[in-house]
């Protein structure tokens, strides 16, 4: 509608004026639509997805307990070697501790002399205090 309406100009008067032109079905009708839901079955039921999924979840739980064991067991044969070289380690700190003392009661008989006392100290040694249970 390329001219604009105005009263007593030219061209088209109402829109009723155009020629009728609708689109319809075509001669025989439209093809019927599917709108039943029929679908195929392809691939695997979700009873085996699911069934699928538990197995292989077992078998990584089965793998992170086997990789546990033998963690722990690493871990056992740290700690095993670690008691084995307990007495050695004790006995090298007796060894020090004894010319430690020693240096200590010559000191003490070079400030003491003849003063008949046997030492400053007088309580009975007792190694140093070792963490148990919680603490270790």
């Amino acid at each position: 509608m390329s001219e604009f309406v105005r009263r007593g100009a030219p061209g088209m008067k109402s829109i009723k004026d155009l020629p009728v032109s609708q689109d319809g079905p075509p001669p025989g009708g439209f093809p019927s639509i599917r709108y039943a839901r029929r679908i195929p079955s392809t691939g695997p039921t979700g009873v085996t997805l699911f069934a699928v999924g538990a197995v292989v979840m077992a078998y990584g739980f089965y793998r992170v307990g086997q990789g546990n064991h033998a963690r722990r067991e690493e871990k056992d044969e740290i700690v095993r070697a670690r008691k084995a070289l307990i007495p050695f380690l004790q006995a090298e700190e007796d060894r020090r501790w004894l010319k430690e003392y020693q240096v200590l009661r010559k000191k003490q008989a070079a400030v003491l002399g003849d003063s008949g006392e046997e030492g400053m100290y007088k309580t009975r040694w007792m190694p140093p205090a070792q963490p148990v249970g919680a603490w270790q």
